[in-house]
């Protein structure tokens, strides 16, 4: 990042000194004085017989030095002297990172020091830590809800007082105020939208450097949020009527009173004997259900429930190992867009997969993993409920036309890897993934990668390292020790990471087909052959052809080769965990050259 405060001595510094009169400077090597410049830095009434002093560089950036009185027994703590830089808010505009807050929070100084506030309808990560950053109270992203108009679901809220300069994907010119705002309304992809004069910038999560400005009529930020009564939609999942429609609809419910009154009897005649067939309808299905998997706080929902939230399984979003994925919508609670996974092979089949996951993943806990929210277990209905996660799969944005940045790959490598050890080394009951691909991988609203499908986890029991089981996984993703019948371990999903990583570097496909006529680039056809020939060639550069980004960072880039080509040896004992995968990925550790002949 760009240093946003420098004392300038020319090339010719020394030393900064602190001395015993309680001045800090800067010493040249000709002997010259530099003090820090700003207007906080004038106090020069210093005096080490009245006062202690100390200087520190503080969490926020500033750099701080402050006063205790050697007599004052009754003042407590101490006391701001001077600082710089004056503004650190406005000091740090560097175009990456957050800036002096955390994303989607803008910085205020109050009382000399920093202070991070959240926009209208955000509230913060961690109330414990204001620099943490910020989150919508809401769901806001493309594809969440296609159906209905962006206007009854999303309002704008103005401001003035603030700003996140960097990070516009759009500008648009001659713009009034009112155009920018309802721009921003229909575009998905628009968090906020801020208007200054004719000009309108259009901006995205994450927003970072964010600051307060003065208040001027020329600056307007307009703040998408959704509509609060969205959140408490009606029992056919229409918004709840405003009141004068229900002071209407009671009044009619008032005068069919008689009327209703009159099949009262009757009804419960009917309903009696309707609640008795079904309670030993339903005491004789739990009879012959298998004993209940679940040790977790998991919602139980009714098949009736999910069949509504998805209306009747209508909207289908993917197909997951032994299922359809569809996306539903809950009227209450949390997570109001969910995923619903049925499940729809053989029952055997199916009653081991949904046991397995619902063991697997109802125990985990991490940000890197889907959350699953609920089950139904009823009858021979067995469906999984997940968050839903906004941005698609990996391998929509991976393989799509336009390749990702190499700083988004490079947090999708991470994020993954933090997934995988949790799933290897941190849970209680270690768990294989079995099928870690792309498509397996879902990308949430910041872009965060969360590993999804474990319906393909094999389960070990804590003393266990290893265990036999069918082939499992997809092909160009498999160890070669499944075809070998003997017993696997977490080492498969080392390899299938091997063969992920070099994917998320190249951003291209393991597997090419060919078409008539490119002969010639039969070489790249099989990713993992290609890597391997490429680095013993030297030519690691070709890899990412004439990704720029990942070029100008030619070090990770060599890193990461060299630690995929690792993760895909032959040999399952050769491979590194993944912790240790891990720490090399973070440079905490050394990647030594792997072996030159690694396959067969």
């Amino acid at each position: 990042y760009d240093s946003y405060y420098v004392l300038d001595a020319s090339g010719a510094a020394s030393t900064l000194l602190f001395n015993e009169s309680g001045n800090i400077y800067v010493n040249t090597t000709n002997g010259t004085i530099i003090q820090p410049q700003g207007s906080q830095w004038n106090i020069s009434d210093l005096d080490p017989e009245v006062n202690y002093y100390r200087a520190t560089l503080d969490f926020t950036g500033v750099f701080t030095q402050y006063y205790h009185p050697r007599n004052n027994t009754a003042q407590s703590g101490w006391r701001i002297m001077r600082y710089v830089p004056d503004n650190v808010c406005n000091a740090i505009a560097y175009q990456y990172g957050s800036g002096s807050c955390g994303y989607n929070s803008y910085c205020s100084m109050e009382n000399q020091r920093p202070t991070c506030k959240c926009p209208y309808g955000y509230s913060l990560l961690d109330p414990s830590n204001q620099f943490g950053g910020c989150q919508p109270n809401f769901t806001l992203a493309c594809g969440a809800d296609v159906q209905t108009p962006p206007e009854e679901l999303y309002e704008m809220h103005a401001s003035q007082d603030f700003n996140f300069p960097q990070g516009d994907y759009e500008r648009i010119q001659p713009y009034s105020k009112q155009e920018c705002q309802q721009f921003c309304l229909q575009d998905c992809r628009c968090a906020m939208a801020v208007s200054g004069g004719d000009t309108c910038w259009m901006k995205r999560f994450p927003l970072g450097n964010g600051r307060k400005l003065p208040v001027t009529d020329q600056h307007v930020v307009y703040i998408k949020t959704r509509v609060v009564r969205d959140f408490y939609t009606g029992a056919n999942g229409e918004p709840s009527p405003p009141p004068d429609s229900k002071i209407e609809h009671d009044s009619k419910l008032f005068l069919l009173g008689p009327l209703i009154g009159s099949l009262v009897l009757n009804s419960i005649l009917f309903a009696t004997v309707a609640l008795f067939i079904l309670k030993k309808q339903k005491v004789n299905r739990v009879s012959k259900a298998a004993p209940s998997p679940l040790e977790t706080n998991l919602h139980s929902f009714t098949y009736e429930n999910l069949k509504k939230a998805t209306e009747n399984f209508q909207e289908e979003i993917g197909r997951g190992s032994f299922g359809i994925v569809y996306k539903g919508q809950l009227e209450a609670g949390s997570c109001h867009v969910i995923a619903v996974k049925r499940l729809d092979r053989l029952v055997d089949e199916r009653e081991k997969e949904f046991r397995t996951e619902l063991s697997s993943i109802g125990r985990t806990c991490h940000k890197n993993l889907v959350r699953l929210i609920g089950f139904c277990d009823e009858g021979i209905n067995r469906i999984l409920v997940y968050e839903f996660v906004s941005n698609g799969s990996l391998a929509d944005i991976l393989f799509g036309k336009s390749k990702p940045r190499w700083n988004v790959r490079v947090g999708f490598a991470l994020g993954i890897a933090r997934g995988l050890v949790y799933l290897h080394e941190e849970c209680e009951t270690p768990i294989i993934h079995c099928d870690i691909k792309p498509q397996n991988i879902l990308i949430d609203e910041y872009f965060n990668p969360k590993i999804s499908d474990f319906g393909l986890a094999k389960l070990l029991l804590s003393e266990q390292s290893r265990t036999i089981t069918m082939i499992r996984g997809t092909r160009g993703y498999v160890a070669p020790e499944w075809f070998k019948n003997v017993a696997v371990t977490v080492k498969v999903d080392v390899y299938s990471f091997g063969v992920m990583l070099l994917e998320i570097i190249c951003s291209r496909r393991s597997v090419l087909t060919m078409e008539p006529g490119e002969e010639e680039e039969e070489e790249k056809a099989v990713l993992t052959d290609w890597a391997c020939d490429c680095f013993v060639e030297g030519r690691i550069d070709v890899l990412v052809e004439n990704d720029e980004e990942a070029l100008s960072d030619y070090v990770r880039l060599q890193k990461w080769v060299k630690i995929a080509i690792w993760c895909i040896h032959e040999q399952p004992q050769m491979r590194p965990t993944m912790g240790i995968v891990m720490q090399m990925l973070e440079g905490l550790v050394e990647v030594p050259n792997p072996p030159s002949l690694m396959r067969s």
